[in-house]
């Protein structure tokens, strides 16, 4: 067993299937065991992701539990991906999506946009993003002044980047900065909603449950057939982007019942309205 081991997500994942292949055939330990040659013990610390699991035991335990070779072979796949996790090189970080977000606004033709508790980024004004970034969050800050920044520079473009942005109505009423940053933010977001490149909406406080709650995301879409859409994500610990198209597609999907759930541009605005006039 490796030093200190600590068993992975996946490495406990194996184990559950392990213990649900005897489990099907109703054997106990000590009979799985014998059948197989292991110890009841050994067997049990795998089950428990105690440690790590081998390829060759998981392909035994497979024939013993007559389990179908599609599935065993998937767990041993799974179990060579872990090892290579764990004794491979951990070498720095090649490539950061945080950081490189910026340059796919700059480069996108369209993006669309859900957020849950703050103003979209490309609306934010600096006075707001930094009082994101002082309630303890310095390194998003600076991110999201970059990308604020390459969406202004293409505003006025002859070809600029069609955004289209829907958030819950519960963030005209997060007091972000303090009521004088909130209310420049909020008139910021009317003189957006001019733009003939800018569509914003708003999910209504009674609208209930929808889709993609508690779960932001931008699309991106590109000029170039050979670039495909990308969707990024992001938390307080780092970006991610997700390229698989399928999965981008679901994100569309979501995004169009968004839009449709939400209040349309005229009443959205006048929510906007509302609350700045609240301020």
């Amino acid at each position: 067993m490796p030093k200190d081991f600590r068993a992975t997500t996946l490495e406990r994942a194996i184990g559950r299937s392990l213990a649900t292949w005897r489990n099907e055939r109703g054997f106990s330990l000590t009979e799985a065991g014998m059948r197989v040659g292991f110890s009841s013990a050994k067997l049990s610390t795998m089950e428990n992701a105690v440690q790590p699991s081998a390829p060759v035991d998981i392909m035994a335990l497979g024939y013993v539990y007559r389990v179908p070779a599609v599935d065993w072979q998937t767990v041993v796949l799974q179990a060579e991906h872990a090892e290579r996790l764990r004794t491979g090189p951990r070498g720095p970080e090649l490539f950061d999506p945080a950081g490189d977000f910026a340059h796919l606004v700059f480069e996108a033709t369209s993006l669309r946009t859900f957020t849950t508790d703050l103003v979209p980024v490309v609306f934010q004004l600096a006075d707001y993003t930094n009082a994101v970034s002082r309630a303890g969050d310095p390194d998003r800050g600076v991110v999201h002044a970059r990308v604020r920044e390459s969406w202004s520079s293409r505003l006025r473009d002859k070809d600029p980047l069609t955004v289209e942005a829907v958030f819950p109505e519960a963030v005209l009423g997060q007091v972000v900065g303090g009521p004088r940053v909130m209310k420049a933010q909020l008139l910021h977001l009317m003189e957006l909603s001019e733009q003939p490149s800018v569509s914003l909406r708003i999910v209504p406080r009674g609208a209930g449950a929808y889709p993609a709650m508690g779960s932001p995301f931008t699309l991106l879409g590109f000029p170039h057939r050979q670039h495909n859409d990308v969707v990024y994500f992001e938390t307080f610990i780092k970006g991610e982007y997700v390229e698989d198209p399928s999965l981008c597609e679901l994100c569309a999907q979501r995004f169009a019942r968004l839009r449709q759930l939400a209040l349309g541009e005229g009443e959205s605005l006048e929510l906007i309205a509302e609350a700045a006039a609240e301020l």
